[in-house]
């Protein structure tokens, strides 16, 4: 009976042992998902657009409709950040498949260096698949010295595809909104570090 007994608590020791090796396992494994799913996600919606997510492109259109587009912006600021941030033009009006470029205008209302990152979207949702991204400040963060101000340039195109788009052609304004949402380890950047294009140029 004594030897049964510790032939037991032996046994029950070992699954005991591997019960918490597998719940060990199971959670270093959903952890290392979690950290993957970030950018795994922002990937996908790169890919296809999904919620809203504009595309980056580095070539122009060879394709201009006759048919124009409205494009309003819309400019925030995350809590935590002093900034003042808005577009310089409230809208365009381009034909779609034109490239254009629009400014926005920054400005560190602080005495100290801040840093930043613009996250951006398109709505309708469905049409940030066709909204291209040749130039825009939001690729980087963005450093300000104190009191600094700064022009932002965005260069983009609507793809002629939205005219054509079962879920897109009917669609006949689009809005472009960013947030700015603070990043550490801010540092002081020369105010002529960020060089842009002449104001009103196509490309």
């Amino acid at each position: 009976m004594e030897e049964e007994a510790k032939k037991s608590a032996v046994t029950g020791g070992r699954n005991n042992g591997l019960v918490v090796a597998m719940c060990l396992s199971f959670v270093i494994g959903m952890s290392a998902m979690c950290a993957a799913a970030v950018p795994l996600y922002r990937m996908f919606c790169q890919v296809t657009g999904y919620n809203g997510t504009t595309q980056r492109t580095e070539q122009v259109s060879n394709v201009i409709l006759d048919k124009r587009i409205q494009v309003s912006f819309d400019a925030n600021v995350a809590p935590g950040l002093p900034w003042d941030f808005k577009p310089v033009q409230k809208s365009v009006n381009p034909k779609i498949g034109e490239t254009i470029e629009v400014k926005f205008v920054i400005e560190n209302k602080s005495d100290k260096p801040e840093r930043g990152q613009a996250i951006f979207n398109v709505s309708p949702l469905e049409a940030g698949v066709y909204f291209n991204k040749v130039q825009c400040f939001c690729f980087n963060e963005t450093d300000l010295a104190p009191g600094e101000k700064r022009e932002m340039p965005v260069v983009f195109y609507v793809d002629p595809e939205i005219a054509t788009a079962v879920e897109t052609k009917t669609i006949n304004a689009l809005t472009l909104s960013y947030t700015y949402y603070p990043r550490d380890g801010a540092k002081p950047v020369a105010s002529n570090d960020a060089a842009v294009q002449p104001a009103g140029k196509k490309l």
